[in-house]
Parts: structure tokens; C-alpha cells; sequence
């Protein structure tokens, strides 16, 4: 497996990867592959961290972190994070993920955000948000939405994430 930049010569296999992987999804909108490209082409789109996996030359997953604020802190968000159905539990969306946070702390971000299921993301080290100090938005489940403090000199941070205006949120 490759875990890769995404490249503007992948974005239709990448709407097709997240639409395909999202179809059968618990939890979804049906529009995550709409907003992949409306934060693709936010001031919040950061291109290093929109990553895929490759698998014999074809794309099979994908990941995308942007930014937020909480408070004056820039913060990541993960979203979406997509597999499609016949290679999800082979450990492509952990691969993403933790190339992202590789990615992501060269960048020198020091933490992520995601809104996702309490039963997959904690293996990746994330914990309830405000268990570090940044406020659940009003209607989301607080178990289900969780945070990482990615470098471990990260100063504190309290307050309300507001993400990128194309989340809707």
C-alpha cells in the first residue's frame, strides 16, 4: 500500500472512493463527497494533508484534514476519512491516519478534531474534546466527538472549534 499527496489527477477517483465508501456508511449525510471538494477549495485546505492510499495503482481510501480555530489556536479536523467497503478492516484508514498525524506534526500542528465513532479513533490516541479544554458545538454527542494533542509540548487550549465554513456547522 502507498499512502500518497492527493493530486488533482486523482480527484474524480477520490469523489468516487468517498461517495462509494460513505453509500454504505453508519453514520453519514450523503454529501461527504461534496465536501471534500468544497474544502479542497477553502482557505481551510491544507494540500499535504489531503492524503491517499493507493493499492495496485488504484486508489482505495482517502483522508483530509483541515483547519480550524479553537480560540486563537489553529487546529486540524479530520474529515472525511474514506475506505472503500471491500478494503476497510485491512488497516488502510489507519494508515492514513497515522500519516497524517506524521504529516500533520512536521507541519507543526499541534492538535486534531474529528467528529466519528468513540469505537475506532481512541486507538489512535483521541479522547473526548473536552477532556482538552475544547467545547463539544451544540447537538453533537460528546463521546463521539474527540480530539489529539499531537505534539506533546502543545500549550493548553480552551474554547469552541469553529471550523471552515463549509462544514455547515
Amino acid at each position: 500500500m502507498l499512502i500518497r499527496q492527493e493530486d488533482s489527477k486523482d480527484f474524480n477517483e477520490v469523489y468516487s472512493v468517498v461517495k462509494t465508501a460513505f453509500a454504505t456508511a453508519e453514520h453519514k449525510d450523503g454529501n461527504e463527497q461534496d465536501l471534500v471538494v468544497a474544502l479542497r477549495n477553502s482557505d481551510a485546505f491544507v494540500p499535504e494533508l489531503s492524503l491517499v492510499a493507493e493499492i495496485d495503482d488504484k486508489i482505495v481510501g482517502h483522508i483530509m484534514f483541515t483547519d480550524a480555530k479553537v480560540g486563537m489556536s489553529t487546529v486540524l479536523v479530520v474529515a472525511p476519512l474514506s475506505v472503500l467497503p471491500e478494503y476497510q478492516k485491512q488497516g488502510v484508514g489507519s494508515a492514513l491516519i497515522k500519516e497524517g498525524h506524521r504529516i500533520a506534526k512536521k507541519l507543526g500542528y499541534k492538535y486534531s478534531n474529528l467528529l466519528g465513532s468513540e469505537k475506532y479513533y481512541p486507538r489512535f490516541g483521541y479522547i473526548p474534546a473536552e477532556q482538552l479544554g475544547i467545547e463539544t458545538p451544540d447537538g453533537i454527542p460528546p463521546v463521539n466527538f474527540m480530539a489529539i494533542k499531537l505534539q506533546e509540548n502543545a500549550e493548553p487550549i480552551n474554547g469552541t472549534i469553529k471550523y471552515a465554513k463549509e462544514f455547515g456547522l
